[in-house]
C-alpha cells in the first residue's frame, strides 16, 4: 500500500512539473529529461508511468490542467452569480501569473499553439476549451440569457481572458485582467 502511493505521488509530481513546463515553455519545452529533472523522479519511473513516453505524459498533464479549470468554472457557476465567476476566474490567473513572476500562462493555449508532434492533442485541446465554454454557457443560461447568446458571451470570456494572460506575460502587468472583467461584467448583467 506505501508502495502503492510512492507510485502515485511520483507520477502526480511528474505531472505536475509537466504542467509548469507546459506553461512556462510550451509543448516544446516538456521533454522527459527536463521532467526529470524539475520532477525529482528516477529516469525509470517515466515509461513505467507514461508506457506511451512523452506524448503520454504532455497529455496527461494538459487534461489535468484543462480539468482543474473545468471544475473550478463549476464550481463557481454552482452559487449562480456568472459576474462572481468569471470574477474568481480572473483572480486565479492574477494569482498564478504573480507567483510565477509572469512566466507560466494557461496550458491549454501553449498547447494549442504548439500541438503538432502531438498526436490528438488538438482534439484534446478543443474538448478542454469546449468544456470552459460549455461550463460558462450553463451558467449565464442559468442566469437568464438566451441560449445561443451564452454561447456567444461564453466564447467572448473565454477569449478575453485567454488573451489577457498572454498579454499579462508580454507586459509583466495583470492591468489587461482587469480590463478584461471591467469591460466584460456588464455584458454578463444584461439579458437582451
Amino acid at each position: 500500500m506505501v508502495v502503492e502511493q510512492g507510485r502515485r505521488r511520483t507520477k502526480q509530481r511528474m505531472l505536475d512539473s509537466a504542467v509548469l513546463l507546459l506553461r512556462e515553455r510550451g509543448a516544446a519545452g516538456v521533454t522527459v529529461d527536463a521532467v526529470l529533472a524539475h520532477s525529482g523522479a528516477p529516469r525509470g519511473s517515466v515509461y513505467h508511468h507514461f508506457p506511451g513516453g512523452r506524448n503520454e505524459m504532455v497529455l496527461g498533464a494538459v487534461r489535468q490542467a484543462g480539468d482543474y479549470i473545468s471544475a473550478m468554472v463549476s464550481e463557481a457557476a454552482a452559487d449562480g452569480d456568472v459576474r462572481v465567476m468569471v470574477e474568481r476566474l480572473v483572480a486565479f490567473w492574477k494569482r498564478s501569473l504573480t507567483r510565477t513572476d509572469y512566466r507560466a500562462g494557461c496550458p491549454a493555449a501553449a498547447m494549442a499553439m504548439d500541438s503538432r508532434d502531438v498526436p490528438d492533442a488538438a482534439d484534446l485541446v478543443r474538448d478542454i476549451f469546449v468544456r470552459w465554454q460549455y461550463g460558462i454557457a450553463e451558467a449565464l443560461s442559468g442566469n437568464g440569457f438566451e441560449s445561443s447568446r451564452a454561447q456567444r458571451l461564453a466564447t467572448v470570456v473565454v477569449s478575453a481572458i485567454e488573451g489577457a494572460i498572454i498579454l499579462c506575460r508580454a507586459h509583466r502587468d495583470l492591468g489587461p485582467l482587469d480590463d478584461v472583467l471591467a469591460e466584460i461584467a456588464p455584458l454578463l448583467e444584461r439579458r437582451d
